[in-house]
């Protein structure tokens, strides 16, 4: 197993699809772990968890939820497109799944 939290920190287009395409390779013999906030990085798992915090009376509670293929594709265009999600963002998430 290999864990990667925010290796595409401070890359973004190009760069951060040529770390996408490197960690997909590394996942063909391995289980690998991505924690990211790069759609182009997202775009390249298999499987897809959302990760939330939120304060709940001062404490911090974190929630994980698996995401099926139409909840990963509305998260990748929310990822493009910030909390207003269009259809351009979702166009842009469907070619980066693709």
């Amino acid at each position: 197993v290999m864990i990667f939290d925010e290796v595409d920190q401070g890359v973004g287009g190009a760069v951060a699809e040529a770390v996408g395409t490197r960690l997909q390779r590394l996942s063909n013999g391995a289980q690998v772990l991505v924690v990211t906030h790069s759609p182009q990085v997202a775009a390249r798992g298999h499987a897809h968890w959302k990760v939330r915090k939120a304060d709940v009376g001062g404490l911090t509670a974190t929630t994980v939820d698996a995401l099926d293929e139409g909840q990963r594709l509305e998260e990748i265009a929310r990822m493009l497109s910030g909390a207003t999600i269009t259809d351009e963002a979702r166009a842009a998430a469907r070619a980066l799944i693709g």
